[in-house]
């Protein structure tokens, strides 16, 4: 964020929200909370138009603005299928129609060198790997970063120490490490509880890091508990602690021999199964598996992730481990099997098993019939399912009193308002 036309008596502040995933709705929910506290300050909200539509169709303050960009596709451009590649062509001229953006609608002259949304961020230095081959050293452990002394060189996101480091989102990445030191405030949705190490570490760099999370339980997105699809009711019927809840968010897309493993997994364990799957991928599952499971299963082109995680009959998540739903996920109190793609994944789901022990990596990092029912019995039917549900519930309450009256998140909130009505961002 950063303020525009500022002044005493008119404070402007520009919200530029990366529209991919669920970051932009999580974004207009902090911004939504920022704007009932602060009624005398404007924010315009910058994002694609048919994200805006669908975000805006709900009721927001006054003093919020909504304003198109462009989503740097070319006219005619023929997609590839090459990963990333909308997010690449998007951040390729992301700077400049921002830029247009504020000048031309939402204020009057661009100030910022970076506008950054509430990403969970790790900042990390390429000089000290220095290659981009990894090969053979994929489990070597990474001392030298803060908080985390146990994480794998092979986990880190492709982009930042190794892979492709001229693309553009990989540039994004090393130019957001150069600029946080830059910023006022850096405020994240995450809470100060869940990584103490790396909150001490990160809070003696900038002058305001905010852990301000989980975004879940303080600005959950203004649409998601729109239940389209009937999944509150059919969750009603089944049994505490037994349904499998699988959705791998907007952007991963499982590829079609592991979507039928995970199906043949599903239907000889006889786990009750609520999945977020689009219609376009339906007929990539085994022949006559929809019948078959009908009685125990239900299939969803979309379904409202937190409240569906808060039910009562969800046993495990089998998630791509982004950091929102690891977040929803230890909100509601529920293990994870986790199946990274991409990005902070990888990270994420090393977390999620070896540090935080709130879930289990699948066999092998991708689904196979035997390795998924493996996870599934080991959550829901053994010991270690247990304990690791033991763990979640500790993790859950400990973020039900971070965002709780007196909280960590809470009075971190209360900071970030400060900075956002009283200072220059």
């Amino acid at each position: 964020m950063s303020t525009i036309n500022s002044s005493p008596e008119q404070r402007h502040v520009a919200a530029l929200a990366f529209p991919f995933a669920s970051h932009a709705g999580h974004l207009l929910g902090l911004v939504h909370r920022l704007a009932v506290a602060a009624p005398d300050v404007t924010f315009s909200f910058f994002n694609f138009a048919e994200s805006n539509r669908s975000l805006f169709s709900v009721a927001t303050p006054d003093n919020i603005k909504a304003y198109d960009v462009p989503d740097g596709v070319p006219e005619g451009y023929v997609f590839s299928g090459k990963p990333q590649e909308n997010i690449n062509l998007f951040l390729k001229v992301a700077p400049e129609n921002f830029k247009r953006g504020i000048e031309g609608g939402g204020g009057g002259y661009w100030e910022a060198d970076q506008l950054l949304d509430g990403a969970r961020i790790s900042v990390v230095f390429r000089k000290t790997i220095g290659t981009r081959d990894i090969a053979g050293r994929q489990n070597e452990i990474l001392k030298f970063i803060p908080g985390f002394s146990t994480l794998r060189l092979g986990d880190l996101p492709d982009g930042v120490l190794f892979g492709n480091l001229e693309s553009p989102f990989s540039i994004m990445l090393h130019k957001m490490g150069q600029a946080l030191p830059r910023a006022t405030a850096v405020p994240i949705n995450s809470f100060e509880e869940l990584d103490p190490a790396i909150t001490k570490d990160l809070k003696s760099k900038f002058p305001y890091f905010l852990n301000v999370g989980p975004f879940n339980l303080t600005s959950p997105p203004l649409s998601s508990n729109l239940d389209e699809h009937g999944c509150i009711p059919w969750l009603d019927k089944q049994k505490a602690a037994s349904v499998a809840y699988i959705a791998f968010g907007t952007v991963a897309t499982l590829p079609p021999h592991e979507l039928v493993a995970l199906a043949e997994a599903l239907e000889t364990s006889g786990t009750p199964f609520l999945w977020s799957l689009k219609d376009n991928l339906k007929h990539h599952l085994p022949e006559g598996f929809l019948k078959r499971t009908s009685a125990n299963g239900k299939i969803v082109p979309w379904a409202p992730q937190v409240q569906v995680l808060t039910h009562n009959s969800i046993g495990v998540f089998i998630t791509h481990c982004g950091w929102s739903s690891v977040l929803d996920s230890a909100a509601a109190g529920v293990p994870l099997i986790g199946r990274p793609f991409f990005g902070d994944q990888q990270i994420n789901t090393w977390m999620v098993e070896n540090v935080w022990q709130i879930g289990v990596r699948v066999e092998g990092g991708v689904f196979t019939k035997s390795g998924t029912i493996c996870a599934l019995e080991m959550i829901l039917k053994h010991e270690n399912g247990n304990k690791l549900k033991k763990q979640i519930q500790v993790m859950k309450e400990v973020a039900l009193k971070a965002v709780g009256p007196n909280g960590s998140s809470t009075e971190n909130f209360k900071t970030l308002l400060e900075v956002v009505t009283s200072h220059k961002l």
